[in-house]
């Protein structure tokens, strides 16, 4: 019995490995195709079903009309998502905290009610905070800008850093904070000096959730951008025309999966060693 488990598991995680990474591998097949071997039908298999050609990576860096514009993109999308996680971090954290050792009341609204406020941001769909995101951003004249979409990438990415940091603050011990308010800390000087450090693995998972978010949302930065401020996602779709270069468009897809990739690999290895330990409970 316990043979047959074992085997049924490891069938079931190969067939879902294969699942998850199969997309991958047809992108990178595709980007080493050229326009001939899209059309014709070729399969997967470098110089044996094709024969293997740059010009979907060229074309990422080529200058001039031949040229894909990639660098001004992905730093855009680098500037907006890092800023606007670092912010929502830093402030998800503080919110969270005082919601954890702290009870607010205004009426009949509680903490309870505050925390589900915060979550419930991320229930809505977008399309909801469409038009009035719009307007606001219109009126202090920064659609199409860095600076606005950072707005609204706060807005978005603060109730998921409030979401992760206050059940992590809930499961360290109040006595902590007061143990070092007894040597002589004020509440600030216990958060930072004593609770903060303790909070590693739940400020890098709510990083990392913030980043994720930020870095794949496409609604927000395609209605809310023109032509000065393009993000990566809409530079990726911006590519399918009438004539699709499926060849760059996969180039294009795997480079902008890689940071998000480095970042699970490196969150992974925190993970393995237990220093998250926790963080997910």
């Amino acid at each position: 019995m316990s043979r047959t488990y074992h085997t049924i598991k490891y069938l079931c995680l190969v067939a879902w490995s294969i699942f998850v990474v199969f997309p991958f591998l047809w992108a990178l097949s595709t980007s080493f195709k050229d326009a001939n071997a899209v059309t014709s039908g070729a399969r997967y298999i470098p110089w044996l079903e094709f024969e293997p050609s740059t010009q979907g990576w060229a074309s990422l860096f080529a200058s001039g009309s031949r040229g894909i514009n990639i660098v001004t993109p992905f730093i855009n999308s680098a500037t907006v998502t890092l800023t606007a996680s670092i912010i929502s971090l830093a402030l998800g954290t503080l919110a969270a905290y005082g919601l954890s050792r702290y009870q607010f009341r205004a009426g009949f609204v509680k903490n309870a009610d505050i925390t589900f406020f915060f979550i419930s941001q991320r229930i809505m769909p977008p399309i909801v905070l469409a038009i009035p995101f719009f307007l606001m951003l219109k009126e202090i004249g920064a659609l199409d800008t860095i600076a606005g979409l950072v707005i609204v990438y706060i807005a978005l990415l603060l109730p998921i850093a409030v979401w992760v940091m206050i059940d992590f603050f809930g499961s360290i011990p109040k006595e902590l904070d007061e143990m070092a308010m007894i040597d002589g800390c004020t509440p600030v000087g216990a958060f930072f000096r004593v609770v903060l450090p303790n909070s590693i693995a739940g400020l890098v998972v709510a990083g990392m959730f913030c980043l994720i978010f930020g870095w794949n949302d496409f609604f927000f930065a395609f209605t809310l951008t023109f032509t000065k401020t393009q993000l990566l996602p809409v530079a990726i779709v911006s590519l399918n025309s009438s004539v699709t270069p499926w060849w760059s468009l996969s180039a294009f897809a795997l480079i902008s999966v890689t940071p998000l990739a480095l970042v699970a690999i490196v969150v992974e290895r925190f993970m393995s060693r237990g220093s998250l330990a926790g963080a997910f409970r």
